[in-house]
C-alpha cells in the first residue's frame, strides 16, 4: 500500500496516512512542489515551524526502470525565499519507493537544542534522540552504520545544516554507504537543521517492492528504455568514461566556461581539471580508484567515479562538472587534486558545491584572495565546519558573500548562484536561469543540449532566436522527468531516440494501470511548474525576480564579446502557455 509519513518534530509523533486525493498521480518533484504549494504558507519564515520539508521518490522509483531511483526534497527555500526542489541520487529514493512510502513530510520544529534521528522501516517510524549531533556527514554515517548496519540507507546533515547556513545540503549515502550524493541547492539542509532532524535511517528489510499492475508490459518497456540509454553516445560512452566533467573542455572550446568569476569564457588550464584528466589519473593511480561508478542501484550510465590519492586510497568521488568549474576555472585553480579535496569537504560538512564555489570566486573578486590561490581557498573551506564568521559567510553562498564584501559581479538569480555555463555564450541556459521558479538552476531546463551539444536539435547559443521556446520546452519536460524520479541525463537519449520517451510512458501505464500517451507528458510538467510559479508569486517573487544581474547585460564576455540580450518581454513569456 502506498502511504505518506508525517513527522511532527514538536511532538515527536510519526503517523502513516493514505495519500490525499490531490496528491494522487504525483511523485518526486511533482509531489514535493504540490505539497509545498498546498500546505506551506508562502510568506512563512523558511527556518520556522510553518515551513515543511518533504522527501519523495519518483513515480518509477523502486522498479526495474533504469536510473529511476532519484529522490526529490522540497520546501520553502531559505536561499531564494521561494519554492525549492533539490534532487539527489543515492540509495534512499529506491528504498523508500520499495517500502511503499510516497512521501515523508517533516512538520514543525523540535524544542530548542534537541536533535533527533528518524528510524524508518516499511511498517514503523520513530523519532529518537540523535546520537550523531555535532558530527559531519562522514563520521555521522560511520557511527550510524555501526548501530543500524550496512543494509540501510542514510540521510544526514553536516555541521553546515546544524548552523542553518543557507547553502547547506542534505547528504544521501551511495551504494558504498558514503555520504557523497547531495540534495545540494537552495539550502534544504538548513531547513532540515531548523527542524532539529539530524538524520534518517531507512531500513528496507522485508520490503515487497513497488507493485506493478502489468509486469510483462513493464519488463518489455524497461528493456527498450535501457537499450536507448546504453546505445546513445553521451549516456553510453561520454558520461561513463569521463563523468559530467567531459563538459569542461567542451564548454571551454565553446567560450562558455565561466572563468575568474564570470569575467571571461575560457580557462587556459582547462585540460588540467577536465574529465579526461580525472579518467587518466584514476587509471594511473589504481587502488581504490574506479572509472564508471553508479551512485545508485539501477544506474546504467555510471557517470561518477572514485578518485584515489597518490597511494591509491579513496580521496573522494569524481567531482561533477559544476564542482570542477566552481572551484577550478571560476576560481582560477588548476589543481584537480585540490578540487577533489574541496568537494570532499563540501560532502562532509554538507554544503552546495555550486553556491560555495561561486562564493569563493566572489571573495576572490572582492580582494580577499588572489584568483588561483588554492591553499588560501582550502583554509577558507575548512572554516565552514569551524563555524567562524568567514566560514558562515561562504557557507551561505555567493549572494551573501557579495553583500558582505561589496562585490558588484555576483552571479545569482533569486539569491541562488548561477552554475557553470555563461549565459552570454549559452543564451538558452541564461533564459532558464532567469525564469525557472527554482532560482538559477541549470538542471531546470538544460539548454546546453541544443545550444552546445546538438542533442535534440541545434539552436545557435550566441543568438536570441529560439531560446525562449527551447527553455520553455525543456523546463516542462524536466519537471515531468523529475516527477518520475529519473536521472536528468536520460534526457540525452529521450531527445534523440523517440522510443525512449514512449518506453517511459509505457512503463508508467504498466506500473499504475494507466492509459497515458506521449501527448500527456507536457501536461504533467506544466502542472508542476504552475504550482511552483503560484507559490512564488504568493511569496512575493514577481516577474521582476526573473532577471539576470545587470553585469550580464552590460559586460561583453570574451572570447565572443557578447552580452545577454534576451528582452524582459521575452523572459516574461517563457512560462506562459
Amino acid at each position: 500500500m502506498v502511504k505518506i509519513l508525517r513527522v511532527n518534530m514538536a511532538t515527536q509523533e510519526c503517523v502513516f496516512e493514505d495519500p490525499p486525493a490531490p496528491y494522487a498521480g504525483m511523485g518526486g518533484r511533482g509531489l514535493t512542489s504540490l505539497i509545498v504549494n498546498k500546505e506551506v504558507k508562502p510568506t512563512c519564515s523558511p527556518l520556522g515551524p510553518h515551513n515543511k520539508l518533504i522527501f519523495a521518490p519518483g513515480l518509477l522509483g523502486g522498479t526495474a526502470c533504469a536510473n529511476a531511483n532519484r529522490i526529490s526534497v522540497g520546501c520553502k527555500s531559505p536561499l531564494t525565499g521561494g519554492i525549492k526542489e533539490a534532487n539527489s541520487g543515492g540509495q534512499a529514493g529506491g528504498h523508500l519507493a520499495k517500502m511503499g512510502i510516497h512521501a515523508i513530510i517533516v512538520e514543525n520544529i523540535a524544542p530548542a537544542g534537541q536533535w533527533y534521528q528518524l528510524e524508518l522501516t516499511p511498517d514503523t517510524a520513530k523519532l529518537v534522540p540523535a546520537t550523531v549531533a555535532g558530527l559531519n556527514n562522514y563520521d555521522a554515517v560511520a557511527k550510524l552504520v555501526e548501530t543500524y548496519g550496512p543494509k540501510c540507507s542514510y540521510v544526514s546533515i553536516g555541521r553546515a545544516g546544524e548552523f542553518k547556513l543557507t547553502a547547506a545540503s542534505i547528504a544521501f549515502t551511495d551504494r558504498e554507504l558514503r555520504p557523497t550524493r547531495h540534495a545540494g541547492r537552495g539550502g534544504v539542509g538548513a531547513v532540515m537543521g531548523s527542524k532539529g532532524l539530524k538524520a534518517i535511517i531507512i531500513d528496507p528489510k522485508d520490503a515487497k517492492g513497488a507493485p506493478i499492475v502489468e509486469k510483462e508490459a513493464f519488463s518489455e518497456a524497461s528493456k527498450r528504455f535501457t537499450k536507448a540509454l546504453t546505445t546513445h553516445p553521451v549516456t553510453s560512452q561520454g558520461l561513463p568514461l569521463y563523468g559530467t566533467a567531459v563538459l569542461v573542455n567542451i564548454l571551454h572550446e565553446a567560450g562558455g566556461l565561466p572563468t575568474f568569476n564570470f569575467s571571461q569564457g575560457r580557462f587556459d588550464d582547462h585540460e588540467a581539471v577536465s574529465g579526461e584528466t580525472l579518467n587518466q589519473l584514476t587509471k594511473e593511480r589504481g587502488g581504490e580508484g574506479v572509472v564508471s561508478h553508479g551512485c545508485m542501484t539501477g544506474c546504467v550510465m555510471r557517470c561518477s567515479g572514485i578518485f584515489p590519492d597518490k597511494n591509491g586510497k579513496f580521496m573522494g568521488k569524481w567531482p561533477e562538472y559544476e564542482t570542477l568549474w566552481a572551484f577550478g576555472p571560476n576560481s582560477g585553480v588548476n589543481d584537480v587534486e585540490m578540487i577533489v579535496r574541496y568537494d570532499t569537504i563540501c560532502d562532509d560538512v554538507g554544503v552546495d558545491t555550486i553556491d560555495v564555489g561561486a562564493a569563493l570566486a566572489v571573495l576572490m573578486d572582492g580582494g580577499l584572495l588572489e584568483f588561483g590561490d588554492a591553499a588560501g581557498a582550502l583554509k577558507i573551506m575548512e572554516q565552514i565546519s569551524e563555524g567562524t564568521a568567514l566560514g558562515r559567510v561562504i557557507g551561505c553562498g555567493a549572494a551573501t558573500a557579495g553583500r558582505v564584501y561589496g562585490v558588484r559581479r555576483v552571479p545569482q538569480v533569486k539569491g541562488q548562484s548561477l552554475p557553470a555555463y555563461d549565459p552570454r555564450a549559452v543564451k538558452g541556459q541564461g533564459v532558464t536561469y532567469a525564469t525557472t521558479p527554482m532560482g538559477a538552476d541549470h538542471t531546470a531546463g538544460y539548454a546546453v543540449t541544443a545550444n552546445i551539444l546538438s542533442v535534440g536539435g541545434t539552436v545557435d547559443p550566441l543568438s536570441t532566436a529560439g531560446q525562449v521556446e527551447l527553455s520553455r520546452n525543456l523546463q516542462i519536460a524536466t519537471a515531468a522527468v523529475d516527477t518520475c524520479g529519473l536521472c536528468l541525463f536520460v534526457a540525452f537519449a529521450v531527445l534523440d531516440i523517440p522510443d525512449a520517451l514512449v518506453a517511459i510512458v509505457d512503463m508508467l501505464n504498466a506500473r499504475y494501470g494507466l492509459t497515458l500517451t506521449v501527448n500527456d507528458v507536457p501536461g504533467v510538467g506544466k502542472a508542476v511548474l504552475e504550482a511552483e510559479i503560484d507559490f512564488n508569486r504568493r511569496a512575493g517573487l514577481t516577474s521582476a525576480a526573473d532577471r539576470l544581474p545587470d553585469f550580464f547585460l552590460d559586460e561583453p564576455c570574451p572570447p565572443h564579446n557578447k552580452v545577454f540580450d534576451v528582452t524582459d518581454e521575452e523572459l516574461d513569456s517563457v512560462l506562459k502557455w
